[in-house]
């Protein structure tokens, strides 16, 4: 029983990972936008704050500040890839999955190259950045079973639940989905499709570099960590497919893919379940099963509800209206 709990505090917390990237994504593709560069803007954003908690590292600041200015970094090092991605894609009109590959790639690229910087800081001063693992774990930070439990863990939830307030309860959020289902009838209302277009991707990117810096911050607490974000990005594309692009049923369905993630790391050791190490292989392909599955549903039953934004993935010329 102890292992299954442990089993349960571990899955849920790494699943805000994915909470993170799949309600950025959400924003992003709610206005029409196909961003595949999510794992790359995940990095990115787990090396802006972890840079900018290494430059913070000599200095006395309390721990709520230290944290505060870790995230502030990391969004908007996040969004500017999503601004790079914005400009690319809306203003010069590129290929949207041809972007955000070239995203990911680079992405990716500059983590590593930034997280080797820190790493050489690190070792000419003599600090390194995962001192500030304790304030991000608060109030958790000295309590072995809720260690996972940070601040970071409610951010991700409160920032899920505004989400899908603005999205479905204000005039933004219908301007927002409106951009995504039909941007030419929306430009002929008055709504500034490149604005929305714009923002929605800068705030999304930022919301989903928030699910890097929590991962290496929080959950793993590792030097090292920051090399598994890009697979956890994937992950969290799937994840808003699962979750057919709504950002609350997001908070339940990114516990259940971090419960499938670690699945086979843990349910073998659990006796209970008289699961063998042999199939520790296959526990570890069920979050991709699992969304293939729900994709196969969602597409045999073509509710309109279920469905992504009409215009997903699609250039908008103003010419052509």
């Amino acid at each position: 029983m102890d292992k299954l709990i442990n089993y349960l505090l571990s899955a849920i917390p790494l699943g805000m990972t994915f909470l993170y990237g799949s309600t950025g994504e959400i924003i992003t593709e709610k206005v029409g936008q196909l961003n595949l560069g999510l794992p790359g803007i995940m990095c990115v954003g787990a090396a802006g704050g972890c840079m900018t908690l290494q430059l913070l590292s000599g200095t006395s600041l309390p721990g709520v500040l230290v944290v505060t200015i870790a995230i502030i970094a990391s969004f908007l090092s996040a969004a500017a890839m999503g601004l790079i991605y914005s400009f690319l894609t809306v203003t010069l009109h590129a290929n949207q999955n041809v972007t955000g590959l070239a995203l990911t790639t680079f992405g990716v690229g500059t983590m590593k190259f930034i997280m080797s910087k820190i790493t050489a800081m690190a070792s000419a001063s003599g600090t390194r950045y995962l001192y500030a693992i304790k304030y991000f774990r608060f109030p958790f930070a000295d309590n072995t079973t809720f260690k996972y439990c940070g601040v970071m863990v409610f951010l991700a939830i409160i920032i899920a639940i505004v989400t899908s307030f603005v999205l479905n309860r204000t005039r933004v959020g219908l301007h927002l989905r409106a951009v995504g289902e039909n941007p030419a009838t929306a430009d002929a209302m008055g709504i500034n499709v490149t604005a929305y277009k714009y923002v929605a991707t800068l705030v999304g990117s930022g919301i989903a570099g928030l699910g890097g810096l929590f991962y290496i911050m929080d959950y793993a607490g590792s030097q090292e960590a920051y090399l598994g974000i890009s697979a956890l990005g994937w992950l969290s594309i799937a994840l808003v497919i699962f979750t057919l692009w709504k950002p609350v049923v997001s908070i339940f369905g990114s516990s259940l893919f971090g419960m499938l993630y670690v699945a086979g790391s843990y349910i073998p050791s659990i006796k209970e379940l008289h699961v063998s190490m042999k199939a520790t292989p296959i526990l570890d392909m069920l979050p991709y099963v699992v969304t293939i599955i729900v994709l196969i549903i969602t597409s045999a039953t073509k509710k309109k509800e279920n469905q992504p934004p009409a215009s997903l993935g699609l250039s908008y010329f103003r010419e052509e209206r």
